[in-house]
């Protein structure tokens, strides 16, 4: 008898621990962050940290046009399912299994479309860089998550190195300007910056902060230059890499030092912000933020077609809203 109870004792602690797992699924198997956070939440070796965290399924489309994205699908469906992750038909099967989405799909142009679907569920979602292929797409994202009252955010791992932290949150001053760089290798499916070179300007933006009020550009074919002003005078730049040495980096003045900006360490920093958010459901990057960043980009190549002319970030928003609105009436 006292077996029997033992047994069953251990049974409900086991259903316990079960139904206690944060549940995730992954949309989008064309991108190696998949098989990254998968390996850190489904690994032999995972941290204590993520104990409370598995990815469970993953729905694994998916860029269809971009050669270099869907030609990984099939070996990373293979490496997740090696990692105990069901491989699910449909976006739709997905969200009857999780309980929270990372969007993982390396074409932004398919993220609204997949969103959708995942705001119309009430799944809390991350969303990885690019949010969306342009500002227009990006700035109706948010728009249907605040229409189903869906909380997201969206970043790349450099916003959370933690040199950048320090410089964001003034450990070494007050930041006067701030000049970053990153590869910026170009895909005609998306914008400039918005397939590679957003790195870089994510990373300009987590140090300066908001405030962008004109960006102009200089534009080559191996590199270009975008110098943006702030509101309270300051000065940040963004070089994007195409030819030479690649790698992520710059440098920031302060008020009390020069400091270098820190380059890529890895997705587990990133990964444990996203996780965050899931106990939380609070985004620790705003929207105002995200969609100054493609503003930002958007006013780049304004300013490119414009032969490096000033281009002011409120014009540039404003035409993105108008675009915005008439691609969600399309797609409602």
């Amino acid at each position: 008898m006292r077996l029997i109870f033992s047994i069953l004792t251990i049974l409900a602690c086991l259903l316990f621990q079960a139904q206690a797992q944060i549940k995730i699924g992954i949309i989008g198997l064309d991108t190696s962050h998949s098989i990254a956070f998968t390996k850190f939440l489904n690994g032999e070796d995972k941290k204590e940290e993520f104990k409370d965290f598995k990815i469970i399924a993953a729905y694994p489309y998916g860029s269809k046009t971009i050669k270099s994205s869907f030609d990984r699908i099939p070996g990373y469906i293979e490496q997740v399912k090696g990692m105990g992750v069901e491989i699910v038909p449909s976006i739709a099967e997905l969200l009857k299994k999780v309980d929270y989405v990372m969007l993982e799909t390396n074409d932004g142009n398919l993220h609204l479309e997949q969103a959708y679907e995942v705001f119309k569920a009430g799944k809390p979602m991350f969303i990885d860089k690019p949010l969306g292929a342009t500002l227009a797409q990006s700035i109706a994202i948010y728009q249907l998550a605040r229409d189903y009252n869906v909380p997201i955010f969206s970043s790349s791992a450099l916003r959370y190195v933690p040199q950048n932290q320090k410089l964001r949150k003034g450990e070494f001053g007050k930041v006067l300007g701030a000049d970053c760089y990153s590869p910026a290798s170009r895909e005609k499916t998306h914008p400039d910056f918005g397939w590679y070179g957003i790195h870089g300007v994510e990373t300009l933006f987590t140090i300066m902060g908001t405030g962008c009020v004109s960006v102009n550009r200089m534009s080559a074919e191996g590199t270009d230059v975008v110098v943006g002003l702030w509101d309270d005078g300051r000065i940040g730049t963004f070089r994007g890499l195409r030819t030479g040495k690649s790698n992520y980096g710059g440098t920031a003045f302060t008020d009390k030092s020069i400091e270098p900006v820190g380059s890529y360490q890895g997705y587990e920093v990133l990964l444990t912000e996203i996780l965050n958010f899931f106990k939380t459901r609070v985004a620790p990057v705003s929207e105002e933020e995200t969609l100054e960043i493609f503003t930002f980009m958007e006013a780049s190549n304004m300013s490119k077609r414009n032969e490096g002319k000033i281009i002011l970030m409120e014009d540039v928003y404003r035409e993105g809203m108008v675009e915005a609105r008439k691609m969600l009436s399309d797609l409602k």
